[in-house]
Order: structure tokens, then sequence, then C-alpha cells
């Protein structure tokens, strides 16, 4: 047996070996997102220098590579700087700092391209709203689901009644007229967002006032850019309701029962990811959209809302297998939490114009939309409480209603981390900006 070695001191080179091991260890334990900060770092300039010298393909490839680079950046820093990641911080970033960005012209026309190739041209905004909604309604209980569409319409028509009549009592306080408060900040907020409520409102707006549509598109975007900021930062104040006191949350359950989580059903939370499954979910939430378009082609109902009802009959009589269900909700799973963050990048870069709300901005201008938008939020989780469903998931859905659309959905559910009520959410976006817009149209014309 060999005798015991007395240990040796560390010499001074040996210390700084060590010393720098260390702080090499640490540097790349540090990660952005998933991504270790190193790789990170490269990934991030190779996508840089190839917008610089215009070299980035302007396609899909282009544009995920500048969303995801931001997205999980901002992402990230939202989830951990103090106070903004209580009240739907990353959200908050990815919108408003690309938004920002582009206000500025930091980002060249190249980076501008790819991703506009992508949102747009591509349609990445529907495909991912139909993979979520396919996805998280084949996935939901059944019974939930059937509960849920019959009790959300409730709380959706108190909330817009309520949020109609604090908008122009206060509007008057700060001295603006009840019908321009209405038609020109209440209306556009709750109208169902830019594409499906600002621009048919300003074309009908233009018919009835015999202007251009133009005119009016700058003068109600600022109100609904505003109330769907308001509309994230109450999202994430009721999430941070929600984990201190449990009982008023369900989670992403919108209606209470006794069967417990209405989610994650054990058909398809409790098997193992199986890929070529995840394929076919693929084609599963792109056919429900397609059927939408084809259904709105011959009954005139927009596509995206007969998509939810295909899906929603679907599931409510069982005739799809268990297998495509577990598929399309696994996809919906890997979509969430991946390309969420990317997404709002997107979002913020294209739909959110700073410059119309620059331009049309006051305290008393905010300060109406935000009382719009809180009525809403604050009688959906009363009226939720009422009708029994969970207080908290029920002033959520209710606040899609006073979101920028399917952007605005994305936004407001990310930031309370409740995806899987975007069926609702849709419903709550669609139905409910398309009767404000009809009804809006017919009242300005019935007072004029």
């Amino acid at each position: 047996m060999e005798p015991a070695r007395k240990l040796q001191p560390l010499t001074v080179v040996e210390e700084e070996k060590v010393e720098k091991k260390g702080l090499l260890g640490k540097f790349g334990s540090v990660k952005i997102g998933v991504v270790p900060l190193p790789l990170y770092i490269v990934i991030a300039a190779v996508v840089y220098f190839s917008a610089v010298y215009k070299l980035l393909p302007a396609d899909m490839i282009g544009g995920f590579a500048i969303i995801i680079v931001m997205g999980i950046l901002l992402g990230d820093l939202g989830m951990k700087i103090p106070v903004l990641k209580d009240i739907g911080g990353p959200a908050i970033l990815a919108l408003l700092i690309p938004s920002i960005l582009v206000f500025f012209n930091v980002i060249n026309t190249t980076g501008m391209n790819a991703v506009t190739q992508l949102m747009k041209t591509s349609n990445f905004l529907y495909l991912y709203i139909s993979i979520l909604v396919v996805g998280s309604i084949l996935g939901m209980n059944r019974r939930v689901l059937i509960q849920g569409f019959t009790r959300m319409f409730i709380p959706l028509i108190f909330g817009t009644i309520a949020s109609v009549t604090v908008g122009v009592l206060v509007g008057l306080l700060f001295g603006y007229d009840m019908k321009h408060t209405l038609f020109y900040i209440v209306v556009p907020i709750i109208g169902g967002g830019i594409g499906e409520g600002i621009l048919p409102l300003s074309l009908g707006y233009a018919e009835v006032l015999g202007k251009s549509s133009e005119t009016f598109v700058g003068q109600l975007i600022p109100a609904a850019v505003i109330g769907n900021i308001v509309a994230i930062v109450c999202a994430g104040i009721l999430s941070r309701i929600g984990e201190k006191k449990k009982h008023l949350t369900g989670n992403g359950v919108l209606v209470k029962t006794k069967g417990g989580d209405g989610i994650t059903e054990a058909a398809t939370i409790d098997k193992p990811v199986d890929f070529p499954l995840m394929g076919a979910g693929l084609l599963i939430a792109c056919s429900f959209f397609i059927l939408g378009g084809l259904g709105n082609k011959f009954l005139g109902i927009p596509g995206p809302v007969l998509m939810i009802i295909a899906a929603a009959v679907v599931k409510s009589i069982k005739v799809m297998p268990a297998k495509m269900e577990q598929g399309a909700y696994h996809l919906y799973k890997f979509v969430s939490s991946c390309l969420t963050w990317p997404l709002m990048v997107g979002l913020g870069m294209l739909y959110i114009p700073l410059k119309d709300v620059v331009k049309i901005v006051t305290p008393g201008y905010a300060v109406v939309c935000t009382s719009v938008v809180v009525a809403m939020i604050t009688t959906g989780y009363f009226v939720g409480k009422w009708m029994k469903m969970y207080p908290v998931d029920s002033a959520i859905v209710t606040g899609c209603h006073s979101g920028l659309g399917g952007t605005g959905d994305v936004a407001i559910l990310s930031a309370s981390n409740r995806m899987s009520l975007m069926p609702f959410a849709q419903v709550s976006t669609r139905i409910g900006g398309a009767s404000t817009v009809i009804l809006a149209i017919l009242l300005l014309k019935l007072l004029s």
C-alpha cells in the first residue's frame, strides 16, 4: 500500500488557469432562453451581418432567423426584469422593442423584407393561430369545451356594455365629445384588431361620412394599440393574482368541473411525443383553416370563426381518432412553447405602428383607453365568478375582446401563460369584434 501523498499548494500559474476555466465555465453556462450565450452571440452576429450586407434571404429562412434571435432574447429578459416579469414582461418587450426599432429605422430594408415575407406572404400568424386553436380544442376535455363556449358569451356581452359606458363617461371627464369617444376610441379597441376591425370600420365610416377611408385609419389605430398594451399588462397582473390565490384560476381552464383540468386529458397528455403524429397534427390544423376559408365563400361567415366551430363540432361528436388528437395537441404544445415570443417580434415589427400612436396620444386619451379595457376585464372577472367560471380565466378571455385581433390574443394569453384559452379568445375577438363593427357602422349611419 502506497503512503498517502502530501497535498501540494497550487502555483500562481495553476491558480490563474483554474480561475480562467471558472470564468469561461460561468460564461458558457449563461443561457439566452435555452441557447448557451457564446453560441447565441455567434448566431446573432451571423444574422446581423447577413442583414447588413444584404445577404439575408428574403423568405421564411431569413424571417425566422431574425424573429427567433430577437424573440428568445426579449422573452428571456422579460422573464427576468423585476416588476416587468409580473405584468407580462416577455410579451410587452417582444412587441414594443421591435416596434420602437422600426420606428427609429434601426432595422434595415433587408431585415424588414425577410420578416414581411414570413409574416404576411407566408401568413405565419394564421398558421400559428390554426395550430393553437385546433390543437387546444382537440386536446381539451369535451365537457369543458361545450360548457366554456356556452357560458363565455355572458361575460363578453356584459363586459362590452361596461366598456362602452365607462369609456364614454371617462371621455366626457377629459373633454371628449361622446360621439367622438364612442366611434374613435372605444369602438376601435373592441373592434377585433386592425385587419378584421379597423380596416372595415374605416371603410364603413368613409361610406357614411363621405370621406376617404385612409383618413380614418390613422385616427383609429392608436386606441387599438394602447388598448392592447393595457390588456397585456392586465393579463399579467391577473396571472399574478392567480398564482397567489389559486382558487380563483383554472390555469387555462375556463369552467369549474369536478373532473379538474380540462386541457390535459389523459388521452393526450399522458402519451409520449410521437413526431409522425405531430406531422399529422400539422396537416389537421392546416385542413381546418382551409375548411374555414372554403365555408366563408358559401356562408359568408369569417373563416377563422368557421375553423373554431368545425374543430369544436368534431371534438364534441368524437369523430377524430384519438391518435390524431394526440398529434395535434403535442404540436400545439411545441409551437406555443417555442414560437410565441418570436411571433410577437414579427407582430411588433409589422402590426404595431408607433408613428400613428405618437401623433394622436395625450394623457387624457391614454386614460380613456385604459378605462375601456379595465372596465371590460373587471366585468368579465365578476360576471365569470357569478357564472361558476374561474374568474381570472374568464377575465382574461373577456379582455381579449379589447386586443388587436389574433395578434392581441397571442400577446394577452402569452402574458398570462394561458395559451390553452386560444379557442375562447378567438371567439371573443372574432365574434365580439365583428358584432361591434356592424353595430358601430349602423349606429353612425343612424346618428349622421
